[in-house]
């Protein structure tokens, strides 16, 4: 398991804290634009897992940042009137969750022998999560502080595969209106402008002027701090690789090809109807041979872990990878699994890999150099 001990502490009556053990913890919602889907991706592994007798508890992390727990958190319509301000708040803790009074003080203590990232976007996708993992002894389904921070970040993401030799479309970072020209001048017109840090669509646009550049990546600037400018390749093609660890190597899923109302994928062909898929993609051997390889190679040297995917881009014969995501929408159960059972069974062989490769890693040591015995008395006093 976790290695959680019991805490030894008493309650106002001087009995001991009352604490419970759930096998699973699905955290999802955070601190991001892409709060909401995250609570769709969330609820629905949470009661996957409950309907396979598993048991399981709902995290959710408040855009503002509270952490709440609670079973009324499974079902998604407590999430459209802002209900879920009302549950139980909780914080980490080693091992587990603790569980808080009105007075935010720790009434009880819940082991967790397995959490499962459901958030998208923003710091809970880019490392936060991995961190408070790795910090509080709970086994993670989901990739590393690593990989998690430099592929929540497209600039850092574009400078990794850079590094391994996978093709990006021409690209450039802005910080801010003026290096607009000389970005162009680089990459040239068309452009698409992302905020480097947000997902799911969210303030991204294609941009054919100076001026529409611009405007823009002054909507980027309100939600994020930099944008990155990528070459519109003409007669693109998008599409999809999901990829996963189980335990012995990696596994891909066919590809799928993401069709989109216009000229760009939206946030709306994503998840209000507007676009539409067509899976497997009907691509040649060699390119879908291409793309997962590509998928594998990427996913093995950044050191994943979880269910991951890559969204490239095929233009003129050339395959392009785009974006990687280490907390896809759904979890990408549509390109890995048949159906939700199969689906299911998945997300438990991989919290047994999570246990697995944190046991191995809680035996690693930790030693004292001995340094503070050898300093003088008085080395660190100021005078």
């Amino acid at each position: 398991m976790n290695n959680f001990k019991s805490p030894k502490l008493k309650n106002k009556s001087g009995g001991d804290f009352f604490i419970k053990t759930f096998e699973f913890a699905v955290i999802f919602g955070g601190k991001s634009c892409e709060n909401e889907i995250s609570v769709i991706t969330g609820t629905m592994a949470c009661n996957l897992l409950k309907n396979a007798q598993k048991s399981v508890l709902p995290l959710y992390i408040s855009q503002q940042g509270d952490l709440f727990c609670g079973e009324e958190l499974l079902d998604i319509n407590n999430f459209k009137s802002g209900a879920q301000s009302k549950k139980q708040p909780a914080i980490f803790v080693k091992g587990g969750v603790a569980l808080l009074n009105k007075k935010g003080k720790i009434k009880n203590y819940i082991s967790v022998g397995c959490l499962i990232n459901c958030c998208h976007g923003g710091i809970e996708e880019g490392g936060a999560i991995s961190s408070l993992c790795s910090f509080y002894s709970i086994p993670l389904v989901g990739s590393g502080i690593f990989s998690s921070s430099a592929c929540i970040n497209k600039y850092f993401t574009k400078l990794a595969l850079n590094g391994l030799g996978v093709k990006c479309a021409p690209w450039q970072l802005v910080n801010s209106l003026g290096d607009i020209p000389q970005a162009i001048a680089k990459i040239g017109l068309p452009v698409v402008v992302k905020p480097r840090n947000l997902g799911s669509s969210i303030g991204v646009a294609l941009a054919h002027t100076e001026q529409e550049v611009a405007e823009a990546m002054q909507n980027a600037l309100y939600l994020d701090d930099a944008v990155i400018l990528e070459k519109y390749l003409q007669g693109r093609r998008e599409l999809n690789c999901a990829a996963y660890f189980n335990g012995s190597e990696v596994i891909t899923s066919e590809c799928e090809e993401v069709l989109s109302s216009g000229e760009l994928l939206s946030y709306d062909d994503k998840y209000s109807g507007g676009g539409a898929s067509c899976f497997p993609a009907k691509i040649s051997e060699q390119i879908s041979a291409q793309i997962k390889d590509t998928t594998k190679k990427v996913y093995t040297a950044l050191e994943m872990n979880g269910i991951v995917r890559m969204d490239y881009i095929i233009s003129q014969g050339e395959v392009y990878l785009c974006e990687v995501n280490t907390v896809p929408g759904s979890l990408s159960h549509y390109l890995l699994t048949e159906n939700f059972s199969q689906f299911t069974s998945l997300l438990c062989n991989l919290a047994a890999v999570a246990k697995n490769r944190y046991a191995i890693l809680s035996q690693k040591g930790v030693i004292n150099t001995g340094i503070l015995d050898n300093l003088n008395a008085n080395a660190c006093k100021i005078k």
